[in-house]
């Protein structure tokens, strides 16, 4: 008999039942060093203060009105976030998933727009993940994300992560209208492309006129040491995808963009019906009023330090268990030696939650408030959950 809920997902035998700060209790009592941060989302902890304050006061004046109406915390977040990015534009979702529906749409009626409807094509890449939704798998292409869901969505061509030459080579296509890209690959592995690299993607693109999308769901929000990881590269992209740690573990999600790259999403081509509430666009604000400080931010980047330092130090110990750390700020990962699901099965026994991925590699993804202590005793943990790991093999 199928259960009540949908068995779509491998739950671990976890109940957390509170949580405070980075650390997770679970309902026998045992308290969890949580380095998952709910998959990058929890971005300052667990019931962080001033996010239970927002959502408390927002909760007790208004909930939701729709779209049809003016919502004064949605106006506040879009002009906080024009504010402090490339973008002139926002629009407000309830998760990456969403972004990721409407930057593939933005892009298309861009070029509709401009009089060129043959440019529908999006160039992605190999070990990408942008979400479950009919495009986002398609924008992905792999077997186990397509499989068994035809007829796939067309237009998305994929090439391998990195490949510059054959990037330049698929933008000479003229119906290639815009380039879809993570700075970072989360699910696919802590890929990180790099900000060199990151730059030659922007020439291409502006050298073929091609839009240039950024899916920053994962390594965006502080992440990597800034507000966004791209701007470590020194380059803008003409929409990005927001979602995961902007809500601090309230769903909300956002497409920022250009006034030239949304400028055929004119009224009626896009809607969402929850997108923007005042519950999430409150809770969102807070969040931007911690993170986007520069002090801390510089915070991130000292403990991003500590804790890869301490984490070559591990791969060095344990050259059995461990092969190398990827990642950038407190966006990193374990390429592992054993199945990472071993690895992340023995964390479980020393209390410590890692999040797995792609290439065999287990993902640390902290909150960004994470202390110097508790970094240290998620280092002690690693270790025993290395030891215990190598005697399982």
């Amino acid at each position: 008999m199928i259960p009540s809920v949908l068995p779509t997902y491998n739950r671990a035998p976890l109940n957390f039942t509170r949580g405070e700060g980075s650390w997770l209790i679970e309902r026998d009592g045992r308290r969890f060093l949580d380095l998952g941060a709910g998959i990058a989302v929890n971005a300052l902890g667990h019931a962080h203060p001033s996010l239970v304050q927002a959502l408390t006061d927002q909760a007790g004046a208004l909930w939701h009105t729709s779209n049809l109406y003016q919502v004064d915390r949605q106006q506040a977040l879009a002009d906080r976030l024009v504010e402090l990015t490339f973008a002139d534009t926002c629009f407000f979702t309830n998760s990456g998933t969403e972004a990721c529906e409407l930057a593939v749409k933005m892009a298309r009626k861009y070029w509709h727009a401009k009089g060129q409807p043959e440019r529908v094509k999006i160039l992605t890449f190999d070990g990408a993940f942008h979400g479950r939704s009919s495009a986002a798998i398609a924008a992905a292409g792999t077997e186990k994300m397509i499989g068994g869901f035809g007829p796939v969505l067309p237009g998305f061509v994929h090439l391998p992560f990195g490949d510059l030459p054959a990037l330049r080579k698929a933008l000479e296509d003229p119906e290639v209208g815009a380039v879809l890209i993570e700075p970072i690959q989360g699910e696919g592995g802590i890929r990180s492309l790099g900000d060199s690299a990151l730059r030659e993607v922007r020439a291409a693109c502006d050298a073929a006129g091609a839009l240039l999308i950024l899916d920053e769901v994962q390594c965006g929000v502080a992440r990597t040491g800034r507000l966004f990881a791209h701007e470590w590269a020194g380059v803008t992209p003409d929409i990005m995808m927001v979602a995961k740690g902007i809500g601090g573990g309230f769903p909300i999600g956002a497409v920022l963009a250009t006034e030239a790259a949304a400028a055929g999403m004119t009224a009626g081509t896009h809607g969402s019906t929850y997108g923007g509430n005042p519950l999430g666009c409150a809770v969102a604000l807070a969040v931007l009023a911690t993170v986007a400080d520069p002090s801390f931010l510089a915070e991130v980047n000292r403990k991003a330090a500590l804790l890869r330092q301490g984490l070559e130090g591990l791969v060095a110990a344990h050259p059995d268990v461990f092969d190398e750390v990827r990642g950038e700020g407190l966006m990193l990962g374990l390429r592992c030696r054993p199945a990472a699901a071993e690895i992340v099965q023995a964390g479980y026994a020393e209390e410590l939650l890692v999040v797995p991925a792609a290439e065999n590699t287990i993902r640390l993804l902290p909150a960004l408030n994470i202390s110097d202590e508790e970094i240290a005793e998620a280092l002690a943990r690693l270790d025993r959950m290395a030891q215990r790991a190598a005697k399982a093999a």
